[in-house]
């Protein structure tokens, strides 16, 4: 029965280890995105010599943007991860219970 539960465990987890990793690196991926737009912003001001809101703001929107789509990414992954894993852990759980108790009923039938 540990066999079969080990089997039904790989099952279960199988997926969750990409959304952990999503949930766990968009937000930097989103976050060097905003890096990214804050230093495009800073280098048209230098090249324009200009801090008008027509020279930053494409800029700022590229930063907005990438942080948006990174927490659009990793808020849904880290809420189904912990939804999901919580759900295995019960599933598995109900299945070991399952067997330690077959496995104590088993052994009682066969001492009498």
């Amino acid at each position: 029965m540990n066999v079969a539960i080990g089997r039904e465990s790989e099952l279960l987890n199988r997926g969750l280890s990409f959304l952990a990793t999503t949930g766990s690196t968009a937000t930097f991926i989103g976050l060097f995105g905003t890096v990214w737009g804050i230093k495009h912003s800073f280098e048209q001001i230098a090249i324009s010599q200009n801090t008008s809101l027509a020279v930053v703001a494409p800029g700022i929107a590229e930063a907005l943007l990438a942080t948006g789509v990174g927490l659009v990414a990793a808020i849904p992954a880290a809420v189904f991860y912990n939804k999901l894993s919580a759900d295995n852990d019960r599933v598995i759980g109900g299945y070991e219970a399952f067997a330690d108790e077959f496995a104590t009923i088993l052994s009682r039938q066969l001492d009498a």
